[in-house]
């Protein structure tokens, strides 16, 4: 019996349902394994040999519903590699059989919805996925998403429009639309993403993004730049030093950037999402006093 299961799931992707799996065993020896944590029910009526991951619960429901999920939402996000909000539950379209929503599973009404294919499946097109997770988050992280969706180079800002016209009408996608013009695919992080757009509501000058600057013996990349200034500004992630040698090195970018006369301002978590108008604040006096300084030199040549 034991090859006989080892080969069942082998032959069908790693997930059998009960039908397949009560040809090899009895109602009870199945009973059993399920207690002993020996087989893992994904999902009703389909089980796995061992913990499946996010994806694997993806593909356990193509046994579930007896053809292939369509994924969409944050599943489709998570495929095409721009989730920013950890989906955990698997979301689908509707595939026309009889599927209750139930605990890790959402089932969405979605008709004529565009489809691509990615990782071998289908989804929800990239344009189409990234604006309709948008529209369903605040501001900051719909941003983030958005800009996520264009770093991968998936999709393109036209594409993204296009969408939002497709989606006309539905709750938040007037928010998403005020957002297009700001959507950056030199966006690195969530969290950049979220403070460009507390400097955008304070009326902090636009930045360039992902600027290199220039030293003597070095160059460096900085999130957040006015070059016209010298003036920068760097988000600074809980986990930004993780070792000595890794302090040692910002040390040294940071001695690299003041020796070639650019002023560095740091930036928090707290200050994004905390204290945004204290934020765009000190970035604006920073920002005028560099004007006013190279005004002066200017006036004393």
């Amino acid at each position: 019996m034991e090859h006989a299961v080892e080969d069942l799931f082998r032959n069908s992707g790693g997930y059998a349902t009960t039908a397949a799996l009560l040809r090899v065993m009895s109602r009870q020896q199945l009973d059993v394994r399920v207690r002993k944590g020996e087989l893992i029910r994904v999902w009703h009526g389909v089980y796995a040999a061992t913990e499946p991951d996010y994806l694997g619960r993806l593909q356990a429901l193509d046994s579930y519903i007896g053809q292939p999920a369509v994924a969409c939402m944050g599943t489709a996000a998570v495929l095409y590699g721009f989730d920013n909000e950890a989906t955990s539950a698997v979301h689908i379209l509707d595939p026309g059989v009889r599927v209750r929503p139930t605990v890790g599973l959402m089932v969405h009404q979605r008709v004529g919805a565009p489809l691509g294919r990615v990782r071998g499946r289908l989804a929800t097109s990239p344009a189409w996925t990234a604006v309709e997770v948008a529209r369903t988050l605040h501001r900051p992280r719909a941003l983030a998403t958005l800009d996520a969706a264009l770093r991968t180079g998936l999709c393109t800002p036209v594409e993204l429009h296009a969408a939002v016209t497709e989606q006309r009408g539905r709750r938040g996608i007037v928010a998403v639309r005020e957002l297009l013009p700001l959507a950056d695919a030199r966006a690195e992080s969530p969290m950049e993403s979220e403070a460009r757009l507390a400097m955008h509501d304070y009326g902090v000058p636009r930045p360039e993004l992902q600027y290199v600057v220039h030293g003597a013996w070095d160059s460096w990349r900085v999130d957040f730049a006015w070059p016209e200034v010298l003036v920068a500004a760097e988000y600074e992630s809980v986990d930004w030093h993780t070792g000595r040698d890794a302090m040692l090195k910002d040390k040294a970018r940071f001695a690299g950037l003041q020796h070639a006369a650019w002023t560095v301002i740091p930036i928090t978590v707290t200050d994004v999402r905390i204290s945004p108008e204290r934020l765009a604040e000190r970035i604006k006096e920073h920002l005028w006093r560099a004007a006013h300084t190279a005004s002066s030199h200017k006036l004393a040549l």
